[in-house]
């Protein structure tokens, strides 16, 4: 494992002019679409070639749970306003109610798994969550949103966590980008939901910016580099990575913390996506645990590390 400094910033092409949104609100269909091209890409060759495999499924049967799905639930103009006027997130992942979208998000989702090869462990979890009734699913819900979920129930909360991904990108995607403000360091302006990775983007007026990637709704939002994106603190950053990989994912560790969230050059490799990217890469978070560091990123699709 290589280990850096801050680096320096990488120089912005002469000519263009960077001004970086603060936020950029999902596509859904095309997040989700896009995610299941990047597994299936990833995994062939890869020692995590089945579980990127079944991922890649997975991310497809999001977003076929999209289409034609019923109306959310959509926050009142009045909690949108207030919450604004107060410098909090428009989605209030506390107000989560169990409307017919997210029941028939979630009801596709474990369908669709039905007919995907999985492991046996797998398989006895999704039967399990296929039993269990509204009341068990809304507390699932509740726990993948306080992200206090029960060790022994992985698997069926990964299933979950996957429909509320969906359901929270449909609805963030409706909501107005230039009204999104700070909601406090390592916080979805959104939903409020952590981060999963950050990103330094290549966009056209944006090159070389960082955005923070949203675990839950897929929002970016913009923060500052060569700070810690859990605790904000701009003292003993540095930057981790494997030897001899292509340098394009590192883990931006901080001393005051002793945590660590990984940071995707995606201004270099237009394809890397925070959450197939950041399973992908499991072996890095497993030398950083050994070095004594935390992970301050959540995902989903990587409980238990």
């Amino acid at each position: 494992m290589t280990e850096g400094g801050a680096p320096l910033h990488e120089p912005i092409p002469i000519g263009e002019s960077v001004s970086p949104p603060f936020a950029r609100l999902p596509d859904p269909a095309a997040l989700f679409a896009d995610r299941a091209e990047r597994f299936r890409a990833l995994a062939p060759g890869h020692g995590l070639d089945a579980y990127l495999s079944f991922l890649a499924e997975v991310s497809r049967l999001q977003a076929a749970a999209l289409e034609d799905a019923p109306e959310p639930t959509w926050p009142a103009a009045e909690a949108i306003e207030r919450a604004t006027g107060f410098g909090m997130p428009p989605l209030d992942r506390n107000a989560f109610v169990m409307d017919e979208a997210f029941v028939a998000t979630l009801s596709r989702v474990i369908a669709g798994l039905a007919d995907v090869p999985m492991p046996a462990l797998a398989l006895a979890a999704l039967g399990r969550l296929d039993g269990t009734d509204a009341l068990g699913r809304a507390t699932m819900a509740r726990n993948v949103l306080s992200d206090s979920i029960p060790v022994d129930a992985f698997g069926e909360h990964a299933v979950v966590a996957a429909a509320l991904q969906a359901h929270f990108a449909r609805l963030a995607s409706r909501l107005d980008a230039k009204r999104l403000q700070p909601v406090g360091d390592g916080a979805c302006p959104a939903c409020g939901g952590p981060p999963v990775a950050s990103l330094v983007v290549g966009w056209p007026g944006a090159h070389g910016a960082r955005f923070c990637a949203c675990a839950l709704c897929g929002t970016l939002w913009n923060y500052v580099r060569i700070k810690c994106t859990l605790c904000a603190t701009t003292k003993g950053i540095a930057y981790q990575g494997i030897d001899g990989d292509a340098g394009t994912i590192k883990a931006e560790t901080c001393d005051s913390c002793r945590a660590y969230v990984k940071i995707l050059h995606q201004h270099k490799d237009p394809a890397l996506d925070p959450v197939a990217d950041d399973v992908a890469t499991l072996g890095l978070d497993l030398l950083l645990r050994d070095a004594g560091f935390r992970r301050g990123a959540v995902n989903p699709f990587l409980l238990g590390y």
